[in-house]
């Protein structure tokens, strides 16, 4: 998701929600967000909780990222 502020500066917010029990696990918020947080957020997440065996994404280029594909792609 994305808005802007009152000064005009674009930022991004990240939420990872279960789709389960509709649970929000992590929401991230900055004005760019990369494969590498992604991968740092989904690693602290499988330390606490586990990764679920399906992780279901847009294609916003964060997730286009080669780093995030190749990191997903280990994960199978």
């Amino acid at each position: 998701m994305s808005d802007t502020l009152y000064c005009g500066k674009t930022f991004r917010t990240f939420n990872v929600i279960d789709d389960f029990n509709r649970e929000c696990l992590s929401i991230e918020i900055d004005t760019s967000i990369t494969g590498g947080r992604l991968i740092r957020l989904f690693e602290r997440l499988k330390q606490e909780r586990g990764l679920p065996h399906v992780l279901r994404t847009d294609n916003g280029p964060e997730f286009l990222s080669d780093d995030f594909v190749a990191w997903a792609e280990t994960l199978e």
